[in-house]
């Protein structure tokens, strides 16, 4: 393979590398062709291509780094926002946990206040009956009321047995009385009847 064959086949391999293969065989072609030259004209014209050559592998290199540096900053620079991600990621989760907590705070808020108005709402009924103590004192009140309409109702019972006792004697005694009166009346008839024979009798 000649030279240039070489430097083509290090062009197509080198693909995207900005020529530093190129670059670097140029460079020992014009060291050889410094080292190979006859005269001081010729071999000062290859010493300055050397060295131009040298500056921009110099200037290529030179780039490469700043490139690597750059790309090393870019890879900090992406580590730290993974990381910010990762706390924002971290701040959005505990602000969600406290979301759902605070959820469930505000329905246990509203079951509470829910109890609330239903206790109140007991509260104004129970406000309108007596409390027990006054209750069991009206019990006690009505205990004994109902305990005395008991006597008074065994009272006049006895009373009204008592009067159905004395009504059936005096019913008795009535019709007694009644029977003696109709007996008598008949014994009456009966001696006026024997009266008015004998008299009848006497004239004959």
């Amino acid at each position: 393979f000649s030279s240039d064959e070489v430097i083509r086949k290090r062009l197509l391999i080198d693909g995207d590398g900005a020529g530093d293969d190129r670059r670097i065989n140029l460079l020992v072609k014009s060291f050889i062709k410094w080292c190979n030259s006859g005269s001081q004209e010729e071999g000062y014209l290859q010493y300055q291509r050397m060295l131009s050559t040298l500056s921009q592998c110099e200037f290529s290199m030179g780039k490469t780094l700043l490139v690597y540096d750059m790309n090393l900053r870019e890879m900090e620079n992406y580590e730290k926002i993974y990381k910010d991600i990762g706390k924002h990621e971290k701040i959005i989760a505990a602000a969600h946990e406290k979301i759902s907590e605070c959820k469930k705070q505000i329905l246990q808020a509203k079951r509470i206040r829910k109890n609330r108005q239903e206790y109140d709402a007991l509260a104004k009924v129970i406000q309108h009956h007596p409390d027990r103590h006054e209750t069991l004192k009206q019990l006690e009140a009505l205990g004994k009321e109902l305990q005395n309409l008991s006597h008074i109702k065994e009272n006049v019972e006895d009373k009204l047995e008592l009067r159905r006792k004395q009504f059936h004697v005096l019913l008795s005694t009535i019709h007694e009385l009644q029977q003696t009166l109709e007996n008598d009346e008949k014994l009456s008839e009966a001696e006026e009847s024997q009266e008015t024979q004998m008299e009848a009798e006497a004239k004959q």
